[in-house]
């Protein structure tokens, strides 16, 4: 694809702006954030190979069997092509099983693993290729939902193999020689499933096979069917020219080896070419949802690698039967259930603008997932807060209450929302089987409206200032639900929680005794604790649905004001004895070059927006604009920290079309400054909502003034329910603040303190 191709327009004083996108597919750079380590991430992701939402992604696998690391950018050799429901290195895989060429009977990892350079490395989102050097073999493949199409090309040689490794946790594979067929189960999991959990795959080659072996462990067998703790296969080929192509068809399912069957029909009959080309066609138009055009070439990239990352999880984990009818295999039961499930997420990340971003722009898969929370409960007895694929014990929180009533209150219908309710009251009132279901120190914040410190709950005030959101959420759902007017002051009563850690000596959010004292020593630059990965500067802000009352809190709008300008002044100190170590997210802070603005990790990510509760837009405009250019790039080190199942990259993307939902569950965006000289929003209603901003630059970040279709718009938000009505809102760029704009009180977002409908009697 040629640059000159894709320019065309005015030169801007940085750069050249692409006026028109007509396949944003081709400006996603999958490999943007896989440059990362343990100890610093630049994203902490892998490429992913796709299809949007799809059941089973497939990477190069650099990284060991098992390490959650499993592709590397600065690694050189690839191990295998593993399919992977991975959603975080943290949280690891399951049901993983991996193919890989070989020249010569090599089946072990490190024996089969082969020299790459990325120079031969072509990676798009529903194509990857590399060349094997030890092998002298190129690779090929391209993904369906549940399917891939594998192309291997070789050398002429009479040692032409292909590696089948169904992983090290009771594996099983069967050689079907008359079929050109190898099917198998891996039982790989790293917790969150059934004791009967298995991803049955099948394996169909175009040539027949001239040798054959099984394996386990490190030793070769010449049985055809074979189950131990790690089995595989490996096959011979026929190669008696140079350019031997094998060609292999994969599909997999958590059902049974008929349904694996089934799902190889994604395929059909199309060949490698087709398979490819219906990949872009959907990858283009889920894509093309969002057009911008007015940015540079760099914007661009960035932006359309952000949403890639964003459409993936959760994923779906449901399988269509032989009848068509929607089904899945439950991780909570181990049994196979009608309707649809969706798996991999982890709430407390995604909830601050994933999800609100699917409500805007793709609501019909939150309708889906919406579903699949309702037989997440049925089925498992709570909400997931992380699922991989069930229940995982890890972050704090009980946020599925925002995913669930921001989905409702944004307008998305057609699904079992009393049931849905009914598991948001029973999760607000219980402690679940692990500490990350349900709440965790429920009986302590249901009597005393906090988590205390000194009752071994760990990150107890990370979690009362997440609950009090929380119960929030449930209060506007039921509200909308006609609930009775006592449950509803009830919840909008604990919404108020978060004041009980106020210290008003510090003006921060700091830790509570039982016994109503504060924790002390208090040392606010100090990670972990009585706060979840980050420090009190860092959680002071999370009171997303009444920023008014924290600033009143502070001492009015300067105080408050002050202190937000504080987190950029302050030096990266960070106090990292709760942990022992400097963790990545310290460090991701400490080197971003923002003060104690950790945008690594998604507690403040929203807290630049506050600007516009206390009369100062153009400041969020600033900072926003900061962000965005300063710590999100479309290379391998893209990321400031873990991107985290798409809400790192929902930040970007919010805020380059001008606007984020600081608070989901209301039905406003707080305005912030477009990156783009212009964006279309092609609603699924069939309307469009433009945002243009015509005279916009690297130097015109600030707002001068804004059209809303047309007429004077003054307010520092824009509201759900008028994008979704389509139309236009355009803005007037300059390199000056325009300090005369938004500063009054009614132009302010929503918080709950100011909210005229709220139940009386509540401070």
């Amino acid at each position: 694809m040629l640059f000159s191709a894709l320019v065309a327009g005015a030169c801007g004083a940085h750069g050249q702006f692409l006026q028109k996108v007509t396949d944003p597919v081709d400006y996603v750079n999958p490999l943007m954030g896989s440059q990362s380590t343990p100890d610093l991430s630049s994203g902490n992701t892998y490429p992913s190979i796709a299809l949007p939402w799809g059941m089973n992604f497939w990477t190069p696998q650099t990284g060991r069997n098992g390490d959650g690391w499993q592709y590397t950018y600065t690694d050189h050799k690839i191990k295998g092509f593993k399919q992977t429901h991975q959603p975080s290195p943290w949280m690891n895989d399951y049901g993983e099983f991996s193919l890989m060429p070989v020249n010569g009977l090599k089946f072990t990892e490190n024996a089969r693993a082969s020299w790459f350079s990325h120079q031969t490395e072509v990676v798009k989102p529903y194509y990857y290729s590399v060349y094997l050097a030890d092998a002298d073999v190129t690779t090929e493949l391209t993904p369906t939902e549940r399917a891939v199409r594998f192309r291997f090309t070789f050398p002429k040689t009479d040692s032409a193999y292909v590696v089948v490794d169904a992983y090290n946790k009771a594996s099983y594979i069967r050689i079907l020689p008359g079929e050109n067929k190898i099917i198998g189960y891996t039982t790989r999991n790293s917790g969150g499933v059934a004791a009967n959990f298995k991803n049955y795959f099948v394996i169909v080659f175009d040539k027949p096979f001239t040798s054959l072996h099984s394996w386990k462990d490190s030793t070769l067998e010449d049985s055809v069917e074979l189950t131990n703790k790690h089995v595989g296969a490996i096959v011979g080929f026929s190669a008696d020219h140079h350019g031997t192509v094998i060609n292999a068809r994969v599909a997999s399912s958590f059902i049974s080896f008929e349904q694996a069957e089934l799902n190889l029909k994604e395929i059909g009959s199309d060949n490698f070419e087709t398979v490819e080309a219906k990949g872009r066609a959907v990858w283009n138009k889920t894509l093309s949802r969002v057009a911008v055009e007015g940015g540079t070439i760099d914007q661009v990239r960035t932006f359309y690698s952000s949403l890639y990352r964003m459409l993936f999880f959760p994923m779906r984990i449901y399988e269509k039967d032989a009848t068509g009818q929607i089904v899945h295999y439950s991780p909570y039961n181990g049994t196979v259930q009608p309707g649809y499930m969706f798996q991999g997420t982890g709430f407390w990340d995604t909830f601050r603008a994933l999800y609100p971003f699917l409500n805007l722009v793709y609501p019909d898969i939150n309708k889906e997932m919406q579903e699949g929370l309702v037989n997440d409960y049925k089925e498992g007895g709570w909400l997931p807060e992380w699922s991989n694929p069930g229940y995982r014990s890890v972050m704090v929180g009980n946020n599925s209450a925002s995913v669930v009533a921001d989905a409702w209150l944004k307008g998305i219908r057609g699904y079992d929302i009393q049931t849905l309710y009914q598991a948001l009251l029973k999760d607000a009132n219980a402690a679940g089987p692990i500490p990350a279901v349900g709440r965790e120190g429920v009986e302590y914040y249901n009597t005393l409206g906090y988590v205390p410190y000194d009752v071994h709950i760990n990150e107890n005030a990370a979690r009362t200032l997440e609950y009090a959101y929380d119960d929030f959420s449930i209060y506007r759902l039921g509200k909308a639900l006609g609930r009775p007017a006592e449950e509803l002051k009830l919840y909008a009563t604990r919404s108020q929680n978060y004041r009980n850690l106020f210290d008003s000596e510090h003006k921060l959010m700091r830790g509570k005794n039982k016994d109503g004292s504060f924790q002390s020593p208090f040392n606010p630059f100090k990670w972990g604790d009585a706060f979840t990965e980050g420090n009190s500067w860092h959680y002071t802000w999370g009171v997303f649905h009444d920023i008014q009352g924290l600033i009143d809190l502070m001492g009015g709008k300067k105080a408050f004001v002050k202190m937000l300008d504080s987190v950029f002044i302050m030096p990266p100190t960070f106090d990292d004895s709760y942990y022992g170590e400097v963790i990545h997210e310290i460090r991701e802070m400490q080197i971003a070059g923002m003060g104690q603005y950790a945008h690594g990790n998604q507690p403040i990510q929203h807290m630049l927006y506050l600007y516009n509760y206390a009369g100062e837009p153009w400041k969020c405009q600033y900072w926003v604009r900061q962000a965005m250019s300063r710590l999100y790039k479309a290379t391998p080190d893209g990321y400031c920290g873990d991107e985290d199942n798409g809400q790192t990259s929902a930040w970007y993307v919010f805020s380059a079309l001008g606007f984020y939902p600081v608070c989901p569950g209301t039905d406003q965006y707080v305005l912030g400054t477009p990156l783009f000289r212009k964006t279309v929003l092609h609603l699924e209603n069939g309307k469009t909502f433009v945002i243009s901003a015509p005279n916009n630059s690297a130097d015109n970040i600030y707002v001068q003034n804004a059209l809303l279709n047309g007429k004077p718009y003054s307010k520092n938000w824009i509201t759900h329910s008028v994008m979704q009505q389509g139309g236009e809102f355009k803005l007037t760029m300059g390199a000056a603040p325009n300090k005369a704009k938004g500063v009054s009180p009614e132009d302010y977002p929503y918080s709950f303190s100011t909210d005229k409908e709220r139940p009386g009697g509540i401070k």
